[in-house]
């Protein structure tokens, strides 16, 4: 489960209309989230807060043998408007699964968040600060994340520890993403480590035939912060006229409808080298995944490839209903010929209806994904009747809602089992989980934990 700090990070990228999939280390994201999740150990709990839409503070307190803890800080420039409450954040929110990715939009235009004061240009970038500290290690970890301009983002970590080489490492990261391909440019001081990283789709340019988020129109997606400076005080603002609006309407009416894409197809490469201890690195990878439009069953299909080391492997992800996800893993090495394969699942366990149904109204409900799926239509739409497309998305988001807890697990060829159920007690979200190794006999558990947040 994600951490509460992880999900106001990630609240920040939605705000400020940047895409975490759309880059070269989110290749096999699908796959991390489904087999390498972590099972907690011994008993720890968390607390947290977002006092304020701009400010939110971490408290953590656990215990593995011996009591320690963390004390976290987030300051964002940019109001946060995301749900705080423990009992009101969505559990597929906080619980990384299957990704299902979307079509690629258009970056946004730079004019957009523009903010005018008296004939001069007043806005900001928007920017984001955390800190993070660790007891009774004293260890202390920080980040630095800011938008330079819709395409660009800028992100700088670092660690300061006497355990490490130096005291401590930053790591820099400078990211340019324009939705038909995206780059990355590292620099650490640890070996002075220099690295680019880089993802390309194939298929139609988001740029001349995408959307842009959430729509063509600025004025529809405004930047809360800019929002409120508006009314705040007086400005004046660059608006999108009905005008312009007139024309945008004209010249997609006169071009042919967009291509509709039922897949998409991405090739990406790493490439990186240490100055001090000369030696570097490569890695090179493809993904082909389902988008939205797909009428079967979404599915994530990856194969990577590091030449130096000569390690090689594929993955295969699934959703084969609205609960349950299937992943698959086989990595193997041509220089030693070792091998291993690794599955695992994910099942969403949602809410019992009360009320009570025929036994035809259940029929449609348990195969109306079936059917959709499918494209053949339910028995309801066949027999005349349409659904309204308002009535189809509040089911979803009911559906969404519903759900009380997923469980996840995954084995090894060497029967290595790991367990996790998270899920949610009245307000608090928790996570369980155990590793089993059913080699070791009588000491086959090797890890028994439980893990508590609440959230305010």
């Amino acid at each position: 489960m994600l951490g509460f700090m992880d999900y106001v990070q990630n609240a920040f990228y939605e705000a400020s209309h940047w895409n975490r999939d759309n880059s070269y280390g989110s290749l096999t994201a699908t796959a991390r989230a489904l087999l390498d999740f972590d099972t907690p150990r011994g008993l720890r709990l968390n607390v947290s807060s977002l006092s304020s839409p701009n400010f939110a503070t971490s408290y953590t307190l656990g215990s593995i043998g011996a009591v320690d803890g963390s004390l976290s800080y987030l300051y964002s420039s940019l109001p946060l408007l995301a749900k705080s409450r423990s009992n009101d954040i969505e559990l597929r929110h906080v619980v990384e699964g299957y990704r299902q990715l979307q079509e690629l939009r258009r970056p946004d235009e730079p004019w957009w968040s523009e903010v005018w004061r008296e004939g001069k240009k007043v806005d900001r970038r928007d920017a984001l600060l955390y800190g993070r500290l660790f007891l009774p290690q004293s260890t202390l970890e920080a980040l630095y994340l800011r938008r330079i301009s819709p395409t660009q983002q800028l992100k700088v970590s670092c660690v300061s520890d006497s355990r490490l080489s130096n005291g401590g490492t930053i790591l820099a990261l400078l990211q340019h993403d324009v939705g038909k391909y995206s780059t990355e440019y590292l620099y650490s001081t640890d070996s002075a480590l220099f690295g680019f990283r880089g993802l390309y789709n194939f298929g139609a340019d988001p740029r001349s035939s995408g959307s842009s988020y959430p729509s063509s129109s600025p004025s529809s997606a405004p930047h809360p912060s800019h929002s409120q400076t508006q009314t705040s005080t007086p400005t004046l603002t660059i608006p999108s006229s009905s005008s312009s609006s007139s024309t945008t309407t004209t010249t997609t009416s006169s071009s042919p409808p967009p291509e509709t894409f039922h897949g998409r197809f991405s090739a990406g490469a790493e490439l990186y080298y240490g100055l001090l201890n000369q030696s570097g690195g490569i890695s090179t990878g493809i993904r082909f995944t389902t988008l939205p439009a797909h009428t079967g069953f979404p599915y994530t299909m990856t194969l990577t490839l590091n030449p130096l080391m000569g390690n090689l492997s594929s993955t295969y992800a699934v959703k084969a209903s609205s609960a349950l996800s299937l992943c698959s893993r086989f990595d193997f090495n041509v220089y030693s010929y070792e091998s291993e394969l690794l599955v695992g699942m994910e099942l969403w366990r949602r809410r019992r209806r009360r009320r009570r149904r025929s036994m035809r109204e259940d029929e449609k409900g348990d195969l109306e994904w079936v059917y959709r799926k499918l494209g053949t239509g339910t028995p309801a739409t066949d027999s005349g009747t349409t659904r309204r497309p308002d009535v189809v998305e509040t089911r979803k988001e009911n559906a969404e809602s519903d759900v009380t807890g997923v469980l996840k697990a995954r084995v090894d060829q060497d029967w290595n089992l790991g367990l996790l159920w998270e899920g949610r007690v009245k307000e608090l979200l928790y996570s369980c989980g155990v590793s089993v190794d059913f080699r070791k006999g009588e000491n086959m558990f090797r890890g028994v934990g439980v893990e508590v947040l609440y959230s305010s």
